[in-house]
């Protein structure tokens, strides 16, 4: 028994020391060689990633070209595009300077006795040099009819008129209103109006469909 004893004692004590060999081999840190070989893997998909960001048109944003007004949604009432051309013999300043007049000439108290544009118009910017830039309008509603009194408090209807250069002595027109479903033919009373003037001068305009 006694003998039984001490085989197991020297057993367990040669286990016991075959285990704390085996973890004293192994390093507490991780080899160099396999660093490198992590670092060059991270890289190498980090890599990837960047030129899969750069290349693929899925990941890049929406970006509209140069000089494009945004299309009227389809089906829209209360949103009109037109183009309009000065004529060849103007050179870009005198068409700009000339769009510029006939923008100036819309009565600031509105047509049909103040139904359309009762509320004036203003210029909110105008940046047009050369062949690029646009002019940014502001137009309102008296607020004295009946809509405006009831659905908006009595405030008037604000809507927008946006004109870009298309170059060529092509410019881009585009009156929408900022709130309902219909303006009542407004957007296009406007356009008109002021396709008028343009056509009196020669230029040539062109109903967008969107």
């Amino acid at each position: 028994m006694t003998l039984l004893r001490s085989l197991v004692i020297a057993a367990t004590l040669a286990i016991g020391h075959g285990f704390s060999h085996q973890s004293a081999k192994q390093p507490l840190l991780t080899p160099r060689s396999s660093r490198i070989s992590s670092r060059r893997e991270v890289l190498f998909h980090t890599a990837s990633i960047s030129a899969l960001t750069i290349t693929s048109p899925l990941l890049l944003p929406n970006i509209a070209p140069a000089n494009a007004i945004t299309a009227c949604p389809n089906g829209s009432q209360n949103c009109v595009r037109q183009t309009w051309t000065a004529p060849s013999s103007l050179s870009p300043s005198d068409a700009i300077a000339q769009l510029r007049e006939t923008l100036a000439a819309y009565p600031q108290e509105g047509q049909e006795d103040g139904k359309v544009d009762g509320g004036g118009y203003a210029i909110i910017s105008d940046t047009l040099d050369g062949s690029s830039g646009s002019i940014a309008l502001e137009y309102k509603s008296s607020g004295k009819g009946f809509f405006a009194k009831g659905f908006n408090g009595g405030r008037p209807f604000v809507d927008d008129l946006i004109i870009e250069s298309s170059g060529n002595g092509a410019f881009e027109f585009r009156s929408s209103s900022r709130m309902g479903d219909s303006d009542f033919g407004v957007n296009g009373k406007r356009l008109s109006y002021i396709g008028g003037l343009l056509k009196g001068k020669g230029w040539n305009g062109v109903m967008l469909t969107n």
